[in-house]
């Protein structure tokens, strides 16, 4: 077994010494849920029945009698959400199944999914991050009847997993799965809709055309087959345990899916339930092996120090979603750890990039899981002591070591192999990686702070020093674009995008625009308090900049020609203007309200007066 290496381990003491009295009170609280106090043994006579109403009668004796587990399902299941499809057998599906193991299940609740791919550039994608939050409440809702011995979560896409995640964390001290539902086979590949979509920027392509091609794209149910943020989520649920090995990336269509689900679901019941948290609540790091492997781990434990880091590795090391750079934040805070920026930029100094998937290369990520996915990734990771194997908890109780296996079907049975350690075109290994470091980067300076992602943006273009040409929404970048306004090297910013802002919605239909400047030679760069997920693509973007413009960044004192350095080597982000000029600037103070209300958006008016910064998580819990 390798030693973890060195920089991890500081990485993980830091959070640890930084969370000592947050995470210690997290622990305490989940004791004192687990007691028999807050259990289904402690509801009335009328809170039970209500809770077996519509069960069978066998169901009921054994539920009031003490005599069987009940597990509860939070669903994100919409048939809108093409992800979120398959999800509308599953209820039945896991009834089923666990009654097999003598458990029973109920549908705890429901939560909303709302699709980012559906509201790419419209009002109502300043709801998306906002909607996070919203899925923790409801799954806390959700969870809140105390019926429940173990949580199965079925959710994928972008806010949605993290969503799930927050909210059952708040009844941490019981068992957490999530089931996925895996991606849509290959249509249109990624890189010849991106070409469609810039061609259409530019006008050589008729609308008509841009439409059956993203139709051929997205054809059918499953996840979007780009790595985005569904999918960096997928791999994250594998790297923190709370999937089967290789599970992540299995078509729904494939008859290894409902193999795999009903392998979990044994899995779990087989363990169930883990019946205490450790007696002494000690720092993580003093977790003793003996609660680590007879019983599946509450989720409070699952998710430590030692956990967030390998997610973020894993993160690093495939090139995925910068949304996931705000949502492990504020994860880690619903578990009482304090994590930050810094600490991913520490990690991201020794990470390499192992993986090249659409938009970071060519793969798809039904290509990335066929040569070997997030097992390839992992078995690297971990044989070079880029991964913690222990103090790990795991619902399924297995070792890390053991997601470098994949699925696969031999004579209609489920068996997991290690998969070859041989380089493919969208998979390289620690030693002869993509790049010695990971795509991620952490830019600094008098701007305030932002993330840069360069795995898929050319060494060429990893620094600018531009004027700046500034904007209050992406609208007015368009209407510049096609009056050629922006035909010149130049660092456009879009501020006023922030979470306070607006809800801080995703920037991407700028991104066609950008590489068709690109493409014509000019040196171009972006600067936004708003977000890209994990389609950045081939243009330099300092996102997620904070302080926002919104509050009282250095964002709102830009003016059109200053000049703006982005390195994303050095990790600056400076304007040339003399400190005691910009000083006296009065800062730009954008007219909100049409960001603010219709489609919805009135009735987040408190999320948004509340909610903290990207680098806090953006949380408003």
């Amino acid at each position: 077994m390798s030693v973890p290496h060195s920089q991890l381990q500081q990485v993980a003491e830091r959070i640890i010494t930084r969370s000592a009295h947050s995470r210690s009170q997290y622990l305490m609280r989940m004791q004192h849920l687990q007691s028999g106090e807050r259990q289904r043994g402690s509801l009335s006579c009328s809170n039970l029945a209500h809770g077996v109403a519509v069960l069978d009668t066998d169901v009921k004796h054994r539920l009031t009698q003490g005599l069987s587990l009940n597990v509860g399902i939070v669903s994100a299941y919409n048939d809108m959400l093409s992800a979120h499809y398959p999800y509308e057998h599953y209820p039945q599906m896991i009834k089923t199944e666990l009654a097999t193991h003598g458990v029973s299940a109920q549908v705890a609740g429901g939560v909303p999914a709302m699709c980012d791919g559906i509201t790419q550039g419209q009002p109502s994608m300043e709801l998306s991050l906002l909607s996070r939050d919203t899925i923790a409440r409801a799954t806390a809702i959700a969870l809140s009847h105390n019926m429940f011995d173990g949580v199965i979560c079925l959710g994928i896409c972008d806010k949605i997993v993290p969503g799930l995640l927050i909210g059952a964390l708040s009844f941490g001290f019981l068992p957490t799965i999530f089931l996925p539902a895996g991606p849509m086979p290959t249509g249109l590949s990624n890189k010849e809709k991106s070409a469609i979509r810039q061609a259409h920027a530019e006008g050589s392509v008729d609308q008509s055309a841009l439409l059956q091609a993203e139709m051929q794209c997205y054809h059918t149910s499953g996840t979007c087959t780009f790595y985005g943020t569904a999918n960096s989520n997928q791999m994250l649920m594998e790297f923190l345990g709370l999937h089967l090995p290789g599970a992540s990336f299995v078509n729904p269509q494939d008859p290894l899916r409902e193999l795999l689900n009903v392998h979990a679901l044994a899995l779990f019941a087989q363990h169930l339930p883990a019946k205490h948290l450790p007696t002494k609540h000690l720092p993580d790091k003093h977790l003793p092996a003996k609660h680590l492997s007879s019983k599946p781990a509450p989720l409070a434990e699952v998710i430590n120090a030692y956990s967030l880091v390998n997610g973020i590795v894993g993160l690093l090391a495939t090139g995925g979603s910068t949304n996931l750079t705000i949502h492990l934040i504020a994860i880690a805070k619903a578990a009482g750890l304090q994590l930050t920026w810094q600490d991913m930029a520490d990690l991201s100094t020794v990470v390499p990039l192992l993986a090249r998937v659409y938009p970071n290369g060519d793969a798809d990520v039904n290509e990335f899981h066929q040569q070997g996915g997030t097992a390839f990734c992992i078995g690297e990771l971990f044989n070079a002591g880029l991964l913690f194997s222990e103090p790990l908890s795991n619902p399924f109780n297995l070792r890390m070591q053991d997601y470098a296996q994949q699925p696969k079907l031999e004579n209609r049975k489920l068996v997991f192999k290690t998969v070859s350690t041989e380089p493919q075109s969208s998979l390289r290994s620690v030693k002869q990686p993509f790049a010695p470091q990971s795509g991620l980067c952490f830019l600094n300076g008098n701007l305030g702070q932002a993330i840069v992602k360069i795995s898929a943006v050319k060494s060429d273009y990893w620094q600018i020093k531009a004027p700046a040409v500034v904007f209050n929404d992406q609208q007015a970048v368009k209407t510049a674009y096609s009056q050629g306004l922006l035909n010149l090297d130049c660092v456009i910013v879009v501020r006023f995008q922030g979470p306070r802002a607006n809800g801080m919605p995703e920037l991407h239909q700028l991104m066609p625009l950008l590489g068709s400047l690109q493409d014509k030679g000019f040196r171009v760069a972006l600067l936004t308090d708003g977000r890209l997920s994990g389609a950045s693509g081939k243009v330099l973007a300092a996102i997620h900049c904070t302080p926002e413009a919104a509050m009282s960044g250095a964002l709102a004192k830009l003016h059109n020609g200053d000049m703006i350095e982005m390195d994303a080597l050095a990790g600056k982000l400076i304007c040339h203007v003399e400190a005691h000029v910009f000083q006296q600037r009065i800062a730009a103070r954008e007219t909100l309200e049409d960001d603010q209300t219709g489609h919805g958006r009135e009735l987040f008016a408190i999320l948004r007066a509340n909610i903290s910064d990207a680098a806090s998580g953006a949380t408003t819990f």
